[in-house]
Formats: C-alpha cells, sequence, structure tokens
C-alpha cells in the first residue's frame, strides 16, 4: 500500500503533499513527522503556480503569487507583453499556490474579473476560502473576503470556481467542519466534506454555504465545468464505503444524485493528493480523465459520458506506466478532445499531449509539447474558444505557452 502511494504522491509532483494525508505508519513505528514544522517548510515555500484563463473577448490572464500579493494582469498578443500587474489583496497574506490547490480566475459579460483563492492559516492544513471581484476590467480590486461561514481554524480549502451563463458565481470547496464535529463527539468520520455557495449579484456577496457530499478525499483539487444547459458540474475524488478513494460526479441543479465516476477500488488510509480533470462538450459529453494507484491498476485514465452521468465508456489508459504519468488536464472544442499530462523520462519533466478528433471515440498517438529539468509547476489547458493552449510554469524556463498540436502551422 505505501509503495501505491508513493507512486501517486510522486506522479508529476513537484514536492509531497502535507504530512496529514501520509500513509500511516506501521504499528509500533512512531510518527515521524512534525506536523508545525511540515506546515510551516509548505508555508514558506516559493510558489510555482500561474493560472490562466482567457476572458469573453478572447484576451488571456494571468494570476500568481508574490511576497503575500495575489497578483493578475492580462497578456497582450502573444503573450510577450502584457499590462502592468495588479494586487488584489492590498495586505499582504498567506495565499495556497501550489498545483493542487491555485487561486482561481473567471470572468462576467460585463467586464467582471472574478479571482478566488485558498488563504493558509495557521493552524496545520487549516485555511479559508477567500474571493474578490473588480468591476473595472482588472485595473482595480475590490477588498476581498472570506466566502465560508464558518471561521473556525480548520481546512476550508481547495476552492474551484466558475461563472455560469446567467451570471452566477459558483465556488465549491473541500470543507472540515463536519469531520471536525464528529471528532468532537467522537464519532468517525471518513475524509471531509464537499460545500458550496453561489453569488446572483456579480460577487457582492454570496449565499449561506450548503453542503454537497460528506466523505469526500481531503487534498485532491476538485474539477469543475458547466454543462451544456448551463449547469455546473463538478467532479472529486470521494471515499466510498470504508476507505475507496475513486472519484464521484454531481450535477449542481439540486435534484442530481452523486454518481461514481471511476471504479478502480483503490484501497488507501491516505489522500493521493492528485485530483481529477472534467470538460464537457457543446453537444453535452462528459470528459474525465484521472490517476488511480489501485493494484495492477496504477497510472492516468480517460473515459466520457454521453447520458450526464449515469453510465460511462471504458477506461482508456493514458501515458508511458513507467515514466510516472500524472496530473491530468482535459479540453473539450467541438469534437476535439485534449488531454495533458506530466511525465518524467529519466533526465527531466515532460508534459505529453493525445488528442481526439471524434468526441473521445479514438485518440491519436501522443506527443511531447513542453520538458524541463527544473521544478515545474503543474500543466493548465486554457481556451478562448477557438484554439487551446498548454500553459505551463518552470523555474528554469518561466512560464509558456504553447499551442496544442491542431492550432501549430
Amino acid at each position: 500500500m505505501k509503495r501505491l502511494l508513493a507512486l501517486a504522491l510522486l506522479a508529476g509532483c513537484a514536492s509531497a503533499p502535507p504530512a496529514e494525508h501520509a500513509a500511516h505508519p506501521a504499528p509500533g513505528k512512531p510518527a515521524a513527522v512534525d506536523r508545525n514544522a511540515m506546515w510551516k517548510a509548505s508555508l514558506a515555500r516559493a510558489p510555482l503556480a500561474v493560472t490562466a484563463a482567457f476572458d469573453p473577448q478572447g484576451r488571456l490572464w494571468l494570476a500568481r503569487v508574490e511576497n503575500g500579493r495575489l497578483l493578475v494582469n492580462r497578456v497582450q498578443g502573444a503573450g510577450t507583453a502584457s499590462s502592468p500587474p495588479v494586487a488584489v489583496n492590498a495586505e499582504p497574506e498567506s495565499i495556497a499556490a501550489d498545483g493542487e490547490n491555485r487561486p482561481k480566475l473567471a470572468f462576467g459579460k460585463h467586464g467582471e474579473t472574478y479571482v478566488s483563492w485558498t488563504q493558509s492559516g495557521d493552524q496545520p492544513f487549516s485555511g479559508h476560502v477567500r474571493f474578490a471581484r473588480s468591476l473595472d476590467g482588472g485595473r482595480t480590486f475590490e477588498a476581498p473576503f472570506t466566502v465560508n461561514d464558518d471561521r473556525a481554524p480548520i481546512g476550508h480549502r481547495f476552492d474551484s470556481l466558475v461563472v455560469t451563463p446567467d451570471g452566477r458565481i459558483h465556488l465549491v470547496w473541500l470543507d472540515k467542519r463536519d469531520s471536525a464535529a464528529a471528532q468532537q463527539r467522537g464519532e468517525k468520520y471518513s475524509g471531509i466534506s464537499l460545500y458550496y455557495a453561489v453569488s446572483t449579484d456579480r460577487g457582492a456577496s454570496f449565499s449561506a454555504n450548503r453542503k454537497l457530499a460528506d466523505h469526500t478525499c481531503e487534498c485532491c483539487r476538485i474539477a469543475l465545468a458547466i454543462d451544456s444547459d448551463g449547469v455546473p458540474v463538478a467532479l472529486w475524488r470521494h471515499v466510498f464505503g470504508r476507505n475507496v478513494r475513486d472519484h464521484a460526479l454531481l450535477r449542481l441543479d439540486g435534484r442530481s444524485a452523486l454518481a461514481r465516476a471511476s471504479f478502480d477500488d483503490w484501497a488507501v488510509d491516505a489522500c493521493p493528493h492528485h485530483g481529477p480533470a472534467l470538460a464537457i462538450a457543446a453537444d453535452g459529453a462528459y470528459h474525465l480523465a484521472w490517476f488511480s494507484g489501485a493494484p495492477n491498476k496504477a497510472g492516468l485514465y480517460y473515459a466520457h459520458s454521453r447520458d450526464r452521468g449515469r453510465s460511462f465508456s471504458p477506461p482508456l489508459r493514458l501515458g508511458d506506466p513507467g515514466a510516472q504519468p500524472g496530473r491530468p488536464q482535459i479540453l473539450a472544442l467541438g469534437t476535439n478532445v485534449s488531454l495533458v499530462w506530466k511525465e518524467f523520462d529519466g533526465r527531466q519533466t515532460v508534459i505529453r499531449a493525445q488528442q481526439s478528433r471524434d468526441g473521445g471515440r479514438t485518440f491519436v498517438n501522443p506527443v511531447t509539447l513542453a520538458a524541463s529539468a527544473s521544478a515545474s509547476d503543474q500543466p493548465l489547458l486554457v481556451n478562448n474558444g477557438m484554439r487551446g493552449l498548454l500553459s505551463w510554469n518552470s523555474v528554469a524556463e518561466g512560464h509558456r505557452l504553447v499551442p496544442l498540436p491542431e492550432d501549430r502551422p
């Protein structure tokens, strides 16, 4: 089991996850980890994450964290020049900016720029979900505020942000309040919970927090996409049964039931720190990618659903199993489905891409898009509705935007 967990953590990881998510020590052996020291060390690391997103006008925006401030700027032309960065938060704060828990960018139809992030707390693995908006095209931002209405110094982290066509802003995050309450009652509670809030006034305020699901994995990113009917859909690593860490899917329409989306039966008493990816095509097809460390199934997988999660295609295995494939991202533009992920070729980290031209039914052979021998962020896929780009940051090469193969001349 420890070997499987190590594979999950090493696949595409720039750094190991916090100690609270490490495998349990063997019986009779003391845990050799100082949680406070581990947390402080993680907060002190220079952030590598760069978030990229296109606005409705097709302009590319970037967000990164420097010296406790979240900086946002619009990229001009081909990305070689940009507008001056704007600090979202006037007062510095500890902002989570690793691959699984990076700041998010989203946009409204009338020039609104929205950002969310996790503010890391002083207590180990604690945090709050923060939000700020700009109503003047990103030139200035209003004072940020905390969205989670439980303010205990526990985990409210790994936020995901999306704006639906009707202008509603949806925030989803992982929340420890129910686990903490169960612990106080002396009860067992597997994992933590999935919580949700909505703004209907362009981000001036959010609704009361609503619980979407119990028993989620503790530190895997949440994938969030908009269905063809305008309903947000969430995909996350869930705890099924006693401790099976597969994936769950939920349409956030207030009526749909949670559906199991992967069936690897990966039983592990720890969080793999390795979230899934989700894209929804204009025809309503759901395209999913995820990592598994299950015995005899370790690796990356892709599947699709054409009936909104009631059934799924047989999983397609991605990448070279001997190269630690991990950190998948997925993009669906019409019938073109693009997948990217990290691999390690023995000398450097490479970003591999594989594409389908027929809605995920068949895929062409994978190609290499970029490489770096230095520490690197997780890959992202961004698009302006017509073309897709790989967004990737590494220490040696800096931030890069690489056209996907179908966009190359």
